[in-house]
C-alpha cells in the first residue's frame, strides 16, 4: 500500500502539466532588443551561479563530511588559516564582480532605449536608407492610444509594425505615470504626464504579442492591455489601408471623450486625427483654453509674466479636469471633488471643496455636481503654500 507521502507527490504531478501552459516570453523574445536583454539576464545569472552553486554544494558537503557520526573526518580545532583558501575566497568573487560590472556598463549603453538601434539582429545590420517607423504612444486611464504620424492614423489598444523595420516610439501619459511594456519586443519604458520618453526596437518575427502597463495606475490597471501585431510589409500596408477605410477621425472633442477613465476598451482604428494632438497631450493642453507647458516654460525662461500672470491660473489647472467633466474615476478623492477623504475625518492636504473661499466657480462645466458631498463652509480650506499665486 502506498504511503501518504507518495500519494501527496502523485497529487502534485498534475500541477506540472499546468506549467506547460506558461509563456516564458522574456526567455523566448521575438525582437532583437528583447533578445539582447534576455542574453544579459542569462549571462548575469550564470556569472552569479558560479559562486552560488559551489557555496551551496560545499555547505552541504561540509555538513555531511563533518557530521558527528563520521569519526573518520579529521578534527583540527586549532586550524585558523589557509593562504590558498583565502586567495580562492577573495579572488573568485572579485573576478565575477569585475565581469558583471563590465557587462553592465556595456549593455547599459548598448541597450539604452533612447539610442537608435544599429542592427536588425545579430547577423544583419540595418540597411542604408531604411526608414524607421514613427509611433507616438499615450497612456490613458485605462487604455493606450497610438498615433502614426507618417501614416496619418491613430489606434486604441492595438499596435502594429512591419517585421524587420526599426521602430521609434515617443511615449507620454495624459494621466498618472504608467509603464509601456511589450515583453516580446523590448524592456519597459515609463510614460509620464508632461514628459516624453523614447524607445527604439524592432520585431523580427510575425505574430500577435501582448502589451500592457507594468506600473500600477488605479482600478483599471489589470485590464490596461493591448495587442501588438508583427506583420509583413504587405500586411502592414493593408492594416493601414483598413484603418483609413473604416475608421473615423479622432478630433480634439473625440479625444477628450476617449481620455475619460474607462476599462476594457475594445481595439479601434481612426482614419485620421487632428494635427498637433500628440503635442497638445504632451504639453498638457489638449483641453481648449489651457496653457501649454512649452508656452509656460517660455514665459518662465524670460523671467515670468509678473502680476498679470495671475489671470493664467485657471489655464494651468489640470488634475481636476475629470471631476469637472463628471467623469472622475470611481472612489477618487481629488482636491476639486468636494468629497471627504476616505478616512471620513481628514481631508487631503490642500484640498479645496467647491464653493469654499479657496475654490473657483467653474459654472455649468461641473455637470451640476458643485455641491455634491461638500462639507460645511469654512472647513477644509486650501493650504496657502499650495495656491498657484
Amino acid at each position: 500500500m502506498m504511503s501518504l507521502k507518495s500519494l501527496r507527490l502523485l497529487a502534485l504531478l498534475p500541477l506540472l502539466g499546468l506549467l506547460g501552459g506558461c509563456n516564458m516570453v522574456l526567455l523566448q523574445p521575438s525582437g532583437d532588443v528583447a533578445l539582447q536583454q534576455r542574453n544579459l539576464i542569462i549571462a548575469s545569472t550564470g556569472l552569479m551561479l558560479l559562486i552560488i552553486v559551489p557555496v551551496i554544494a560545499l555547505t552541504l558537503f561540509f555538513a555531511w563530511r563533518y557530521r558527528r557520526s563520521n569519526e573518520s573526518a579529521v578534527y583540527d580545532p586549532d586550524w585558523h588559516h589557509s593562504t590558498q583558501l583565502e586567495v580562492v575566497i577573495w579572488a573568485a568573487p572579485l573576478v565575477i564582480i569585475i565581469a558583471l560590472g563590465a557587462l553592465t556598463w556595456i549593455s547599459t549603453h548598448t541597450l539604452d532605449p533612447y539610442r537608435p538601434i544599429a542592427r536588425l539582429d545579430a547577423s544583419r545590420p540595418i540597411p542604408a536608407g531604411t526608414k524607421r517607423l514613427q509611433v507616438e504612444v499615450v497612456a490613458l486611464d485605462w487604455k493606450w492610444l497610438f498615433f502614426y504620424p507618417e501614416q496619418g492614423i491613430a489606434t486604441v489598444n492595438e499596435l502594429a509594425a512591419p517585421v524587420d523595420v526599426p521602430i521609434d516610439f515617443k511615449i507620454t501619459s495624459a494621466t498618472m505615470m504608467n509603464s509601456f511594456f511589450i515583453p516580446a519586443l523590448a524592456g519597459q519604458v515609463y510614460a509620464m504626464a508632461g514628459m516624453q520618453t523614447r524607445l527604439h526596437a524592432v520585431i523580427n518575427k510575425p505574430g500577435t504579442y501582448e502589451g500592457f502597463s507594468a506600473n500600477y495606475s488605479g482600478s483599471g490597471f489589470a485590464r490596461m492591455n493591448f495587442k501588438f501585431l508583427g506583420l509583413s510589409p504587405d500586411e502592414f500596408g493593408k492594416w493601414v489601408a483598413d484603418a483609413k477605410a473604416k475608421g473615423s477621425t479622432l478630433s480634439r472633442e473625440e479625444y477628450l471623450k476617449l481620455e475619460r477613465p474607462s476599462e476594457a476598451e475594445p481595439a479601434r482604428l481612426y482614419a485620421g486625427y487632428e494635427p498637433g494632438l500628440f503635442q497638445a497631450i504632451l504639453n498638457m493642453c489638449a483641453i481648449p483654453g489651457k496653457m501649454c507647458m512649452n508656452e509656460m516654460m517660455a514665459i518662465d525662461a524670460k523671467g515670468g509674466a509678473g502680476k498679470e500672470s495671475h489671470a493664467n491660473r485657471e489655464r494651468l489647472e489640470y488634475d481636476n479636469r475629470h471631476e469637472l467633466q463628471g467623469s472622475e474615476a470611481p472612489s477618487a478623492t481629488t482636491p476639486a471633488s468636494g468629497r471627504p477623504a476616505r478616512s471620513g475625518e481628514e481631508r487631503p492636504e490642500g484640498s479645496s471643496p467647491k464653493g469654499s473661499s479657496g475654490g473657483h466657480d467653474h459654472g455649468p462645466a461641473a455637470g451640476g455636481r458643485e455641491n455634491e458631498g461638500a462639507p460645511p463652509a469654512g472647513q477644509g480650506g486650501p493650504a496657502p503654500t499650495q495656491l498657484n499665486q
